[in-house]
């Protein structure tokens, strides 16, 4: 299997973003969006995928943190489809579910080539809550969704997040990030009894 390894920048007018992935790591993350909580989940999605993951996002966080963590989101899709190739002998199809005390999420993937995101579950108090902030960009959950439809837009994958049950939005937006990198993880693996593309089509 040949460097699976992505570099994408891009710039607007309200973000410059730099993203550095490599399917094939061993979960070394440098990320840094100026808005902390979501640090805390890339690292995590870097860590749980076993991912060597940098994220370097400068944005109007003074505004407000949603173009960052769109945007970062965007970029992040890019790369993870980039670095995913022609996805000859992969394995294709990922899931995983994650507990955090209170908290169940599942996350499913398929390595398909027709992005799709399906997202449900989290509880209505996820549309108003906000975490962090003074003196930091805080983070707002009712984003949570955006960010993997992005991620599997730009990537090209189909991706479904679902929430069983949860109480506290840090638990609940943790749980599912976690199930992303896990199921990620599963999706790219390398499938030592598939030589080629894992499609009947042949190509993804």
């Amino acid at each position: 299997m040949t460097d699976r390894t992505a570099r994408v920048e891009r710039t607007t007018r309200e973000s410059s973003i730099i993203v550095e992935w490599n399917l094939d790591g061993t979960g070394k993350t440098d990320i840094s969006t100026g808005v902390p909580f979501f640090d805390h989940m890339l690292t995590a999605l870097g860590a749980h995928g076993s991912f060597d993951l940098t994220v370097k996002a400068e944005g109007d966080i003074d505004i407000e943190a949603h173009h960052t963590v769109e945007d970062t989101s965007i970029v992040l899709g890019q790369a993870l489809g980039q670095a995913l190739g022609d996805k000859r002998g992969i394995r294709r199809f990922g899931d995983c579910y994650i507990p955090m005390d209170e908290t169940l999420a599942h996350a499913v993937v398929d390595v398909s080539g027709r992005p799709y995101c399906v997202h449900t579950g989290e509880p209505e108090h996820m549309l108003h809550t906000v975490i962090g902030g003074y003196p930091s960009a805080p983070y707002s959950t009712v984003i949570n969704r955006h960010v993997f439809e992005s991620l599997a837009l730009n990537a090209r994958i189909a991706l479904h997040v679902r929430v069983l049950y949860g109480r506290d939005p840090h638990h609940i937006t943790e749980a599912e990030y976690k199930a992303v990198a896990r199921a990620l993880r599963a999706a790219v693996e390398p499938d030592p009894r598939v030589g080629g593309i894992p499609s009947t089509k042949g190509t993804l």
